[in-house]
């Protein structure tokens, strides 16, 4: 990929902050953010709004038909689209959060979805941290900086708690299920050659991001 910007990929397991963290540190560095999960869950979206069930897989590769999901990354944030509905609020809940691993582990969504992500990664200027599975690997490898940002499984359940509340032990059984269900398709929880892992087990929030941040500066100064 012929490019003079700087990408940043980050991927890690559910509960890790990916989102949080990428766009903290996209906002830190003045570049653009793109969280490719948006578009698996707009997708999930679109197979429930339809009364159909991510579960199952001819149903979410009948939603590719015609598929028109678009992620816009600018200064004003991200805004996800499909079918020309404006799905970024509506696929943030735990209706979809619960059912979007049915659409990421299905290649040939994957495979749709991730030229769209590559093509966003290649256009963006000056720079774009992008977060999701396989972003380290399979959708941007040449990455400048590629990081696996990991936490404790205990630490990762309870800040999901935080951000969506509900019932502690539901929220830690719908993380474990999220993980063993993405691991069927994509290896997030070891990094591969060249992948920095950040442990933000013991670190703050902005500590996490500062660790991210100096990646970034220790190579632009390479």
């Amino acid at each position: 990929m012929s490019r003079s910007s700087t990408v940043v990929a980050i991927d890690g397991p559910a509960g890790s902050g990916k989102s949080s963290v990428a766009r903290a540190v996209a906002r830190e560095l003045g570049f653009r953010f793109l969280d490719t999960g948006a578009a698996y869950r707009a997708i999930a979206w679109l197979v429930l709004e339809r009364g159909g069930s991510t579960d199952d897989e001819p149903t979410v590769i009948a939603a590719l038909e015609g598929l028109d999901v678009d992620v816009t990354v600018d200064a004003a944030g991200q805004r996800v689209t499909i079918a020309g509905h404006d799905v970024t609020e509506p696929i943030r809940t735990e209706r979809i959060s619960a059912a979007v691993s049915g659409v990421a582990r299905v290649q040939a969504v994957r495979a749709a979805v991730n030229e769209r992500f590559r093509a966003i990664i290649r256009d963006a200027e000056p720079g774009i941290v992008a977060e999701g599975r396989d972003i380290t690997t399979v959708v941007a490898p040449d990455a400048d900086v590629r990081v696996l940002l990991t936490a404790d499984e205990a630490v990762r359940i309870r800040r999901r708690f935080g951000d969506v509340g509900g019932d502690h032990q539901q929220v830690g059984a719908r993380l474990t299920a999220r993980d063993a269900a993405d691991s069927t398709v994509s290896d997030f929880m070891t990094a591969a050659d060249g992948v920095t892992v950040v442990d933000s087990t013991d670190l703050t929030f902005d500590e996490t991001v500062e660790a991210i941040v100096r990646l970034v500066t220790e190579e632009s100064h390479d």
